[in-house]
């Protein structure tokens, strides 16, 4: 056993400031307000109190702490999360932080073995293993919100799968397209999003309990059964590093604001779908607002929201990255103004991501109008080329013949699918009675039978692929 020196029987209140010994002077309450973070780090309570119990669990272990020590500590902290899930439980500012509040009412409730909770650690090791577990535990919850949206995009794509839409590129109607295919195709969006998430876990997951204040300690602490006790799967193997790496935090705000610039995307095209002049798509009513002054009025407000939300996660991305590139090793009290950036990217898209889940569920097509749509801007000209280039003639001149055809439709104010065959053998000789045949959006549209094309044999069978894949019903 190893003897542990008695603590002075003085509270946190009794010194001049915390961690007090070498001052002479009480800190200033302007700079108590300026650098306390428990108004915002209190939400890792939950997180700290957990690492403290495993941090004491090893101990014990290791001979550091007697048992009976151990298990006071261990009840002492559990007895401060039940009042701090109460709501009971009293924050003070003065205190600084989340660890000092929960470290200064131990000893209150269970005496000076409460001070031997920090034996062997430092609050930067501490506050290093509190952000992973919190990080840890809100990407699985936003990988869950990830895996509603997506299925929110399937079971749209299943319930409407012969709805004929325009396909876009520049914003000009470009090619017909199946409203099934378009909205799988924010499937993969998201999937990928996911996938980030999954692959920064791997980073994230890493036990940095032990690193004490940089250089590690002289206690003969077990660094992998906190890991172990912790779920991590790893531990740390730089204590300077560990102290001061928030490349984890920095990685998990920019999977944010991924996430967020393609919800943005989603609700750029919601909003111009659900215009008069697009006419494509009917919002539910639950998610949409009216006007102070226009009765008629019905606007996508959660849309637009979620389109301005996206640059405030851009900000926290900025802030982190900004806070992160000048820093030298190791701790710097600069790192604490990681924590609300992060709180605010992981809140911003969790809320996001709910809403814009219902929003995709509840949404219905107008299909007249948008195969109404897909017929327009000369949407077919492409599968024309690839007719005559079927016949032999070379693509880039199949393409100049479909342009002068386009040319001469608009002269006369028709579309391709007006024209005759003697009209179209005008430009080559190369067309035959089977071109009328491509006039449809449904053949246009079906002849992309390919790998990852919009046909509707391709979608049916994606959408079977990703629902076995995702284990949706």
């Amino acid at each position: 056993m190893i003897e542990l020196s008695k603590p002075e029987e003085v509270t946190v209140a009794e010194e001049k400031k915390l961690w007090g010994g070498r001052f002479k002077e009480s800190t200033d309450e302007l700079v108590e307000k300026f650098t306390e973070s428990v108004s915002y780090d209190k939400r890792l309570a939950p997180f700290d109190i957990a690492g403290s119990i495993a941090h004491v669990k090893m101990l014990e272990k290791q001979g550091i702490l007697k048992k009976e020590e151990a298990e006071k500590i261990i009840e002492g902290l559990n007895e401060i999360l039940d009042e701090i899930e109460s709501g009971s439980f009293e924050w003070k500012t003065e205190l600084e932080d989340v660890h000092m509040n929960i470290e200064k009412r131990l000893t209150e409730r269970i005496g000076s073995v409460g001070g031997k909770l920090h034996t062997g650690r430092s609050r930067n090791d501490q506050i290093a293993t509190d952000v992973r577990l919190y990080v840890r535990h809100e990407i699985e919850e936003i990988l869950e919100l990830l895996k509603e949206l997506r299925k929110a995009f399937v079971k749209q794509a299943e319930e409407n799968l012969d709805v004929v839409m325009p396909g876009y590129t520049h914003l000009q109607i470009a090619q017909p397209v199946l409203y099934s295919h378009h909205m799988l195709a924010y499937y993969q969006m998201f999937k990928r999003d996911a996938e980030r998430f999954q692959d920064a876990l791997k980073r994230v997951n890493i036990s940095p309990l032990g690193s004490a204040a940089l250089a590690g300690t002289s206690y003969p602490l077990d660094r992998e059964f906190t890991a172990k006790l912790l779920g991590f799967s790893g531990v740390t193997k730089n204590s300077m590093d560990a102290v001061s790496d928030r490349d984890f935090v920095a990685e998990t705000i920019f999977n944010c604001a991924m996430v967020m610039m393609h919800l943005s995307r989603l609700s750029e095209e919601l909003v111009l779908w659900s215009t008069e002049e697009f006419g494509f798509i009917d919002l539910p009513d639950a998610f949409c607002t009216g006007s102070s002054i226009m009765p008629q009025k019905k606007n996508p407000d959660v849309s637009e929201l979620t389109r301005g939300k996206t640059g405030r996660v851009y900000g926290d991305l900025m802030a982190i990255l900004t806070i992160l590139k000048g820093l030298p090793l190791t701790y710097n009290r600069d790192l604490q103004e990681d924590k609300e950036p992060l709180f605010d990217a992981i809140d911003t898209v969790k809320l996001a991501l709910k809403v814009n889940a219902k929003i995709v569920s509840g949404m219905k097509p107008k299909r007249e109008r948008m195969r109404e749509q897909a017929k327009k801007g000369f949407s077919l000209a492409t599968d024309v080329a690839d007719y005559l280039a079927r016949k032999g003639v070379p693509f880039r001149e199949a393409h100049r013949i479909v342009g002068e055809l386009v040319a001469y439709c608009l002269d006369k104010g028709n579309g391709l699918e007006d024209l005759t065959l003697e009209e179209f053998k005008q430009f080559s000789d190369k067309f035959e009675e089977d071109v009328l045949s491509l006039m449809s959006v449904e053949g246009s549209i079906n002849s992309r039978n390919i790998i990852g094309g919009t046909s509707r044999e391709q979608v049916e069978s994606e959408i079977d692929r990703i629902k076995e894949e995702e284990g949706f019903e």
